[in-house]
């Protein structure tokens, strides 16, 4: 096989990596893991010397911004020292967290860390909604209470919110309490129907009409807001934005998309699950994003660069023509190419078509 940092047709590194740090986790969700299971889980976490191995490999043939995730990554003992080995090695690092463990003492650790950007999740735009989500009383303030520990600290902060139907009215009112907190984005996140987010997927999945609503009317407040809007594991926005004539104007309000110039998620296409991002599990498993259970490679045994070229999972995903169904035959699949955890959910086959797109294509050639 040929030395793939010398390989002129190498496929470019990933933009974007998640790694779940720990499974260890402070809530307990009704979306994701509970708490006793994470507690089990966690006791495969990767060692320290594990987790360095990983992050050097990625730096040694790549430039993402890597994101420290969960769980709850706060959680970690270690977390700091392999995001300062992640800096050091030149990579552009990035926090991920529930919020309610940020006092003015983590905020200034975190700062010091050089995470470039710290995202926290808010469900709701009010305590009652949020904390009934979140399964915790009180997390709604504490989460809040972390956003303007981390702003006097000068880390620059996001808001994510998983839009469901216990809060898919709120979305306005969230971008209200982002800008309140001095948030620099917004990102707003479909819920995909895996793991445990499959067992409430009935009673909170947006229908793929009400899908496209709120995905027209976050095109529609982009348009105007001072912050960064984005819309994650939800592709056809793009189709969406394409359609109203649209581009990525965010780019002319927001140079680079984050402080210090540096083009934080400021991504335009739609799934980039094995094209532009993977994930990278608490046990080392790489899979083209985190809600797309289809194992790539494993970092304990393979080599994160070879895993990223050579997995069949990933050639498979970056083959636009191989996709089924509508998504196979729509004109806009070079720009949303549809969410391919759902289509695995729905389908069991990850290059079928996008369940929560009403978009009918033509049937003639794309």
């Amino acid at each position: 096989m040929p030395d793939d940092a010398t390989d002129a047709q190498a496929y470019p590194g990933p933009r974007l990596v998640f790694w779940e740090t720990t499974a260890a986790c402070n809530l307990e969700c009704v979306h994701c893991r509970r708490l006793d299971v994470a507690h089990e889980l966690c006791r495969s976490d990767m060692t320290t010397e594990q987790a360095a191995r990983m992050i050097d490999q990625i730096a040694a043939f790549a430039s993402p911004i890597l994101v420290f995730s969960g769980g709850e990554p706060l959680m970690r003992p270690d977390v700091f020292d392999l995001a300062v080995r992640a800096r050091d090695g030149g990579l552009i690092t990035a926090l991920a967290t529930n919020g309610t463990m940020i006092d003015a003492a983590m905020a200034d650790r975190i700062a010091a860390a050089g995470f470039h950007r710290v995202s926290v999740s808010l469900d709701g735009a009010d305590a009652a909604t949020h904390d009934a989500f979140r399964k915790l009383p009180g997390s709604f303030d504490l989460a809040l209470s972390g956003l303007v520990h981390l702003q006097a600290a000068g880390v620059p902060t996001q808001v994510n919110c998983t839009i469901a139907r216990h809060n898919d009215e709120q979305i306005p009112d969230v971008l209200a309490v982002a800008q309140r907190v001095g948030a620099v984005a917004a990102h707003f996140f479909l819920l995909v129907p895996v793991g445990c987010g499959e067992q409430i997927a009935e009673d909170q999945m947006l229908t793929p009409e009400q899908t496209e609503e709120r995905l027209t009317q976050l095109h529609h407040l982009s348009e105007s807001s001072a912050l960064q809007i984005k819309a994650t594991c939800a592709p056809h926005y793009y189709r969406i934005v394409r359609q109203h004539g649209g581009g990525d104007r965010r780019k002319a309000r927001h140079p680079g998309g984050a402080p210090g110039g540096h083009p934080m998620h400021a991504m335009t296409k739609g799934c980039l699950a094995g094209t532009g991002v993977c994930f990278v599990s608490h046990k080392g498993e790489v899979f083209p994003c985190g809600y797309l259970p289809v194992n790539a490679g494993n970092v304990l045994e393979q080599d994160f660069r070879r895993i990223w070229q050579s997995s069949e999972v990933f050639e498979r995903l970056r083959d636009a023509d191989l996709l089924t169904g509508k998504c196979g035959r729509c004109q806009f699949k070079g720009v949303c190419g549809g969410c391919r955890a759902r289509a695995f959910y729905e389908h069991g086959d990850y290059l079928a078509e996008e369940p929560f797109c009403i978009y009918q294509p033509s049937e003639g050639p794309d």
